[in-house]
């Protein structure tokens, strides 16, 4: 079997320890199996996503020693391709539109009587009158993945999506994320069904990424079965945490790489910083 792995950082911000613990990890797993690594540009929030990032993470990557293989797929050249998969899902009946704010879902959440429940994060088609109203008065709308159309068109095998992780074979229940934003009215797709689109038009067999994105398997695994899509073998690492114990986020300027490099750091040291810090679960 072939080895091909990614590693998909999105250009918000400077890559710090915790991106080059994924970066690291995936592409010494593809140098160990003789395989490929590609680097992937996940550009698609179009209101944080900047070219002075995306220019460092060239720099960063190749700071720590690292080797891609070229051209790189950037997800905003892709916007057509997105559509495409989307307006498929549209005609199985397979999506709805979902005109509530994110005020409207938080009071929902609120209200509920014991908080998060499936009323809140699932529902159904609009009657065809009343969307046509809104869908005239321009009103916003994000598509969500239904995932009671999603059983019915899978049958059993909903209840048998299983997914390949560091313990063995899992059990997958999409069931935990409810009825999930695909895309929205002006946007055709989102983090979840631009990675599984990527990751199987790019031959990906091999996901390794940070813990944070566990739970995110568990409805790819979906989106693969309904798209007819390769499903690949997923591996999570432990995190890189903070002084306050948290996850590192882009704003922790002080363990950027760029800053690390600007210190005199080297990239071994930021290896030995990885090991030291990396929490494992």
């Amino acid at each position: 079997m072939s080895f091909v792995t990614r590693f998909a950082p999105s250009p918000t911000g400077y890559l710090h320890l915790g991106h080059a613990l994924s970066a690291l990890t995936a592409f010494d797993a593809a140098r160990a199996a003789g395989g490929r690594f590609l680097l992937r540009i996940e550009d698609i929030d179009r209101g944080r996503a900047r070219p002075e990032f995306e220019a460092t993470i060239y720099e960063d990557l190749a700071w720590l020693g690292i080797e891609w293989e070229t051209p790189v797929r950037r997800q905003s050249e892709h916007m057509g391709e997105y559509t495409r998969v989307l307006d498929g899902l549209i005609e199985r009946g397979l999506l709805y539109r979902d005109f509530r704010t994110r005020r409207e879902i938080a009071d929902a959440i609120a209200s509920a009587p014991h908080g998060v429940n499936e009323d809140v994060f699932r529902g159904e088609a609009l009657a065809e009158a009343e969307e046509a109203e809104r869908l005239a008065a321009g009103e916003p709308f994000a598509w969500r993945l239904s995932l009671k159309k999603a059983r019915a068109a899978l049958g059993p095998a909903y209840f048998s999506l299983v997914f390949e992780g560091e313990t063995g074979v899992v059990r997958a229940d999409p069931e935990r994320h409810g009825d999930v934003v695909l895309a929205r009215k002006d946007f055709p797709t989102s983090y979840h069904l631009a990675s599984v689109w990527d990751d199987a038009l790019q031959g990906v067999t091999h996901v390794i990424r940070g813990d944070d994105l566990r739970e995110a398997a568990h409805l790819h695994v979906l989106l693969q079965r309904l798209l007819d899509l390769p499903r690949p073998i997923y591996r999570h690492h432990g995190l890189v945490l903070g002084e306050d114990g948290k996850r590192l986020a882009k704003r922790a300027t002080g363990v950027t790489l760029r800053a690390l490099r600007e210190r005199g750091k080297t990239p071994a040291d930021v290896r030995a910083m990885i090991r030291a810090s990396a929490h494992q679960g």
